[in-house]
């Protein structure tokens, strides 16, 4: 069903502008810091980023000499394959576990999987849910 493992999600706000994101990329690029997943978007005059990387504590300490008070979280990344009815599975077997699912976002592409990133209600009970479900037949 997914491959699915806990990460950290580094979250934080702040003034919006113009090239606030490039400059975010630009820091961590030269921090050698890899970015696997990214939600950001303005509300009124706010930015609003969510990242998880590849070193946490190095974008961590990047974005707080940038000035940013960054908050983290527990979530789950779950890699599915990128077919049809594939996030039917996972969120069907997190809904039979009874795990509730606070937010979540994802993408495809042409390859062969997706990555989908969530923040559940129980996220220990939800990476055994997909854990569990990952040894089924399809």
């Amino acid at each position: 069903m997914a491959n699915a493992a806990k990460t950290r999600l580094l979250s934080f706000s702040t003034e919006d502008r113009p090239g606030l994101l490039a400059q975010i990329t630009q820091a961590l690029s030269k921090a050698k810091v890899n970015i696997t997943a990214l939600c950001a978007y303005k509300w009124d005059n706010t930015a609003y980023v969510d990242l998880s990387v590849d070193a946490p504590p190095a974008a961590k300490k990047e974005l707080a000499r940038m000035g940013f008070k960054v908050e983290t979280e527990d979530v789950i990344t779950a890699e599915i394959p990128n077919k049809v009815g594939e996030l039917d599975k996972v969120t069907s077997a997190l809904a039979a576990a009874g795990i509730d699912i606070s937010y979540m976002y994802g993408t495809a592409s042409s390859g062969r999987t997706s990555t989908a990133l969530f923040s559940t209600s129980d996220n220990k009970a939800a990476l055994k849910a997909l854990s569990a479900g990952a040894g089924k037949k399809k």
